[in-house]
C-alpha cells in the first residue's frame, strides 16, 4: 500500500470536492487517488494544482456529463480536473504511456477504494521507447522554439521554464532505466539523473530555482541556457539510446 502523506493545504482544497464526489457518484467509483505535487515538499498552495485520478467501475458518459460542470467550479481553487479511467484501460495502455502510469505509481495516494497503482507492471522496453521517442521530440521542439523566438525573453522563459515540469517525469524515467528506484522530489530526481547518467544537471537546477522564485531571467541568461540545456538533451538521448532493455 502507498503510505505517502498529503499536504495539509491540499488536502483542505481537496476535501469538498472529494465530499461532493462520494456523496454523489460512490456507485460508480473503483477508486480515487490523489497524485502528483501535493504529496511531496514541491507543492507550492499558490501556484500548484491538486491533481487526481478517477477510477471508474465503468465508462459512463452519462456521469462525465454530470460530472463537466464541478472542473470550472474547484479549477479556479487549483483543484484540476481528474484524470478518469477505468481498470481495464489501465492495464491495456502501460506499453503506451509507461513514464505517466510510472509517475502515478510513484506518486499517488489512495483515499477511496483499493489502490490499482502500487502494483503495476512497466516494461523497462516500453519505458526506454518512450523515453527515447520523448528526448527527441523534445530537440525538436527546443530548436524550433528557440527559432521561433526571435529573442522574445518571454517566448524564450516559456519555453525553458514554463515547461519545465513536463521533463520531471521523463527525468524519472530515464532514471529507471538505469535500475534505480524512482524519486519523488524534484531535487532528487535531478541529482539521482546526473548519478545515474554522468550529464550534469546544473542547467535544470537554475531552471527550477527561477520557477520556483518566480525570477525574470535576462535574455542573455537564457541564450546561455539555450546551448547548456540542449546539450543536455541531447547527451540524454543518446544515453537512452545505448541503454540495453
Amino acid at each position: 500500500m502507498n503510505d505517502l502523506s498529503m499536504n495539509e493545504e491540499a488536502a483542505a482544497k481537496f476535501k469538498p470536492f472529494l465530499d461532493i464526489i462520494l456523496n454523489n457518484y460512490k456507485d460508480q467509483l473503483h477508486s480515487i487517488h490523489i497524485t502528483g505535487s501535493a504529496l511531496t515538499e514541491d507543492f507550492n498552495p499558490n501556484t500548484s494544482d491538486v491533481n487526481s485520478v478517477l477510477v471508474l467501475n465503468k465508462m459512463d458518459l452519462k456521469f462525465l456529463e454530470n460530472f463537466a460542470p464541478l472542473g470550472k467550479k474547484f479549477g479556479k481553487k487549483r483543484v484540476a480536473s481528474p484524470l478518469i479511467m477505468i481498470p481495464e484501460y489501465i492495464f491495456s495502455s502501460l506499453d503506451v504511456f509507461p513514464i505517466e502510469f510510472l509517475t502515478i505509481k510513484t506518486l499517488h495516494k489512495t483515499v477511496f477504494g483499493k489502490d490499482i497503482f502500487s502494483d503495476l507492471e512497466i516494461k523497462r522496453a516500453d519505458l526506454r521507447r518512450q523515453c527515447e521517442r520523448e528526448l527527441k521530440a523534445k530537440l525538436i521542439g527546443i530548436r524550433q522554439g528557440y527559432l521561433s523566438s526571435s529573442g522574445n525573453r518571454k517566448f524564450l522563459s516559456d519555453l525553458f521554464i514554463g515547461s519545465f515540469s513536463g521533463y520531471i517525469p521523463l527525468f524519472r524515467g530515464i532514471i529507471v532505466l538505469f535500475e534505480k528506484p524512482a524519486p519523488r522530489e524534484n531535487k532528487e530526481i535531478l541529482s539521482t539523473l546526473q548519478e545515474v547518467s554522468g550529464v550534469s544537471v546544473d542547467v535544470f537546477r537554475t531552471i527550477l530555482k527561477a520557477r520556483k522564485d518566480k525570477t525574470k531571467l535576462s535574455i542573455e541568461i537564457l541564450n546561455s541556457i539555450f546551448e547548456d540545456y540542449y546539450k543536455a538533451i541531447e547527451k540524454l538521448g543518446d544515453i537512452t539510446d545505448e541503454i540495453k532493455v
